[in-house]
């Protein structure tokens, strides 16, 4: 009877035992907050006309701020959401921030002035920071077979990237009726996802043991551990060593470091086409804002399609394992390949858009350049966040998190120049600049192949992991 209880309060600890319907509710509620969170993000890309129109806007810089202030509270949230998920639980974190994403939703359909509306997308891009910071080590709590977490860490990107490329296409058509309605349709489906919210159970193993270590009164020797187990930390601590576990990573793991630069030039560029094409589709083409915004639909599609092309590799992967190929023997070949598919298809696209770009060629020729864009955008992200993921174990929040905040300072930062780059530059030399920076880039997971097992056995964090072996591995 002690046996069949010691079992099962195991399994109630160890979220990788948990069946498989659980685990994919706990997948699908992760992919609905990142979903909103995502969303929320290119929002007001179609309204800007709408939202000029009734504060009175006429500096084009200004017109940016709704979504660059969103994504400077990208870069704010991940690394204080994503450590402290590591040490208060997935489940609370997550439930607090989106309370507080869903308010300032609120609040930006009811802002009364455009200042307003900026401090508003500023708070609620830092609580919806959340979600993209969590829910990756959410996954790496439930999943512990690689080619599951492979899978899932798959369809997560794939959410991260329909979601603002659905943001567009909705305010463009909403705005038309008042730009208010493309926040209160957002809170809407904000409101939709909250039951599911409130059902998603903790996953991260140590908390989840806490809990059950406060719950046992069977013998002094677990009261004492509880003691131990339950003793908060101090101040100092938190800020010194968990808040800052992200900002560490970064400046101390060759892989974090590299893996930031790669994400956030990439990520950057996604977020400037969101002002570049109403540069191209809207200048030289004469859409309205809502046919505009179909006009990211391609890379929606390419992102879809990545999903299958992942699929197809880890297929060939399981594939080589089980016949005992040697190439399988090393780690940055389970994922990266897909990294140095997607790196030179990315580049290309962009140069392929850069010269089609024109009044001269329809504009279905470079509306079409979105398909691979979307292809290789994701390819690259399935690559390098699985790797982080692989690579850091329990730390893979905090990775995720620093990866988070550095590409959302790049991605708030370079829409800002977007005008003045295709003012002075024009279309085809102001996309080819982001071309060539991408190219130089695709380098990257060339060079973890080559060298990344060396950078693992030099990582404190990952040698850390490997030497402490945690029970819920």
């Amino acid at each position: 009877m002690l046996a069949n209880l010691s079992e099962t309060q195991s399994k109630q600890t160890d979220p990788y035992t948990w069946s498989k319907k659980r685990k994919a509710f706990v997948f699908i509620v992760g992919a609905i907050a990142v979903a909103n969170s995502t969303l929320g993000s290119a929002l007001p890309s179609g309204a800007v006309n709408f939202i000029a129109e009734d504060f009175g806007i006429t500096n084009k810089q200004k017109l940016t701020l709704p979504i660059t202030c969103y994504l400077i509270g990208y870069v704010l949230g991940p690394v204080v959401f994503g450590p402290l998920s590591e040490t208060y639980g997935r489940r609370p974190i997550t439930l607090i921030t989106f309370a507080f994403y869903t308010i300032f939703t609120l609040a930006c359909a009811l802002a009364p002035t455009f200042a307003a509306l900026v401090v508003f997308r500023l708070f609620a891009g830092v609580f919806a920071s959340s979600p993209p910071a969590v829910t990756g080590g959410i996954y790496a709590d439930i999943y512990a077979d690689p080619k599951a977490r492979g899978r899932a860490m798959a369809g997560f990107m794939a959410v991260t990237t329909l979601g603002p490329t659905m943001g567009p296409i909705m305010s463009g058509y909403l705005s038309v009726m008042g730009w208010r309605w493309t926040f209160w349709v957002a809170l809407i489906i904000v409101g939709a996802s909250w039951p599911f919210l409130l059902l998603l159970p903790e996953t991260f193993g140590p908390v989840l043991r806490r809990k059950q270590t406060s719950n046992s009164t069977n013998t002094a020797e677990t009261h004492a551990l509880a003691s131990t187990q339950l003793t908060r930390e101090n101040w100092q601590h938190l800020f010194t060593k968990v808040l800052a576990r992200p900002v560490k990573m970064f400046c101390t793991e060759s892989i974090v470091l590299f893996s930031c630069l790669y994400l956030s030039l990439i990520y950057a560029i996604f977020y400037l086409f969101f002002e570049a094409y109403p540069i191209i589709f809207e200048g030289m083409y004469g859409m309205t804002p809502g046919e505009c915004g179909l006009m990211f639909l391609p890379i929606a599609i390419g992102a879809l399609f990545s999903f299958v092309i992942y699929l197809a590799y880890d297929h060939i992967y399981q594939r080589a394992q089980e016949q005992g190929k040697q190439w399988i023997t090393v780690e940055e070949y389970r994922r990266l390949p897909l990294a140095c598919i997607g790196g030179p298809l990315f580049s290309g696209t962009i140069f392929w858009l850069a010269w089609t770009a024109k009044p001269s060629i329809h504009w279905i020729v470079p509306a079409i350049a979105g398909l691979p864009f979307g292809i290789g955008f994701l390819l690259i992200f399935m690559a390098l966040i699985n790797y982080l993921a692989d690579a850091y174990g329990i730390f893979a929040a905090s990775a995720l998190a620093a990866a988070s905040g550095t590409r959302s300072v790049l991605g708030a930062v370079l829409p800002l120049a977007t005008d003045d780059m295709y003012g002075r530059l024009g279309v085809s030399w102001a996309t080819s600049l982001l071309g060539f920076l991408s190219l130089l880039m695709a380098l990257i997971p060339f060079a973890f192949i080559r060298f990344g097992r060396h950078m693992r056995e030099n990582s404190k964090f990952s040698q850390a992991l490997k030497a402490s072996n945690p029970p819920n591995k």
